[in-house]
C-alpha cells in the first residue's frame, strides 16, 4: 500500500518545488522581465498537471500576476509622460512584490495560495 501512496506524494512534491521556482521566477521579474517570463511558461506548463491539487492555486497567482502586470505596464509607461504613470507604476510594483513574496511563502509553508 506504501508504494501506491509513493508516486502521489513525489508528484505532490514535484509541483510544490515547481510551484516555488515559480514564484522565485516571478519575484527575480521584478528586477528582470526575463524571469518573469520563466515563471509563467512554468506555470502553463504546471498548471494542468495540478489541475485538483492545491498547487493549482498557485500557478492561476503565477499567471494572473504577469498579466496584469503586463497590463499595468503597458498602460503606466505611457503614462508617465504626462505623470499620472509613476503613482501608477508605483501601485504596480508594491502590488507585484506583495503577490510575489505572498506565493512564495505560501507554498514554502504548503499553503493554498
Amino acid at each position: 500500500m506504501n508504494d501506491t501512496c509513493q508516486p502521489a506524494a513525489r508528484e505532490q512534491d514535484s509541483l510544490r518545488t515547481m510551484a516555488i521556482v515559480g514564484h522565485i521566477c516571478l519575484l527575480l521579474g521584478f528586477a528582470t522581465g526575463v524571469a518573469a517570463i520563466g515563471a509563467v511558461i512554468i506555470a502553463y506548463i504546471q498548471r494542468n498537471e495540478a489541475r485538483g491539487t492545491m498547487w493549482e492555486s498557485h500557478y492561476e497567482a503565477i499567471i494572473s500576476t504577469f498579466w496584469v502586470a503586463v497590463v499595468g505596464l503597458v498602460v503606466g509607461v505611457p503614462l508617465c509622460f504626462i505623470l499620472i504613470g509613476i503613482p501608477i507604476l508605483a501601485v504596480l510594483a508594491i502590488w507585484y512584490l506583495y503577490r510575489s513574496i505572498r506565493g512564495l511563502v505560501h507554498a514554502l509553508d504548503v499553503k493554498l495560495y
